[in-house]
């Protein structure tokens, strides 16, 4: 399938690259740390939303802005060694000028740059939870993500892994591409589902891109 576009916007974990068994035993330890139980903790979608949301669905709210910056310490002492490429990941990032694609993640400014220095990824624009007032599945992390980038919202193309990433993408009007790395395919909805990023080529032309995507 062959999608035009004039920008790329990327999710990082699950999508350019993998750091979720440091996920879940930073995200236990934590929940263990404030009394959560198994059970409260496994009802709460964890994966492509913003920790301050995940904090605000299981503690009081006074306690929230504490809880976010111990879950982020965690996060951030577990990088090294916690986070590793995915497959296609480096070869199709090289393959675009660095003002055509932007990460949009979840995560806090200082974790997602420490996770993509930790595997050699230094993206011109990046847009973290610090940037936004909402975050996926509401679309405006990947709005800003086009405003950054001046491009139109439907000159776009998401790749995620997550439904509430993928969710945020159609609602923003762009065109959307799931990877299967963390959920099914019959989990997401998108406009083709991909295995991971090998499958993904681009070929750049005038002001454009042109994107290549193996089902």
């Amino acid at each position: 399938m062959k999608i035009p576009a004039e920008a790329l916007l990327f999710d990082n974990d699950g999508t350019l690259v993998s750091s979720m068994e440091s996920v879940y035993r930073c995200w236990t330890r934590w929940a263990q740390e404030y009394g959560i139980t198994a059970e409260d903790f496994a009802r709460v979608e964890l994966h492509g939303r913003p920790a301050v949301e995940i904090a605000a669905d299981l503690l009081p709210a006074a306690v929230v802005p504490e809880a976010v910056a111990r879950i982020e310490q965690l996060e951030v002492e577990d990088v090294a060694g916690g986070v590793v490429l995915l497959p296609g990941t480096a070869e199709l990032l090289d393959s675009l000028p660095a003002d055509r694609w932007a990460v949009v993640t979840s995560a806090t400014r200082r974790l997602a740059e420490a996770r993509l220095e930790e595997v050699g990824i230094r993206p011109k624009n990046l847009i973290a939870a610090d940037d936004i007032t909402r975050g996926k599945p509401d679309p405006e992390p990947f709005l800003l993500g086009a405003r950054r980038l001046g491009v139109r919202p439907e000159g776009c193309v998401v790749f995620e892994d997550a439904p509430a990433g993928l969710t945020a993408g159609r609602a923003a009007g762009m065109r959307t591409v799931a990877l299967t790395t963390t959920h099914e395919a019959t989990e997401l909805l998108a406009d083709v589902v991909v295995r991971d990023l090998s499958a993904v080529s681009a070929q750049v032309s005038g002001a454009g891109l042109e994107i290549t995507a193996a089902e």
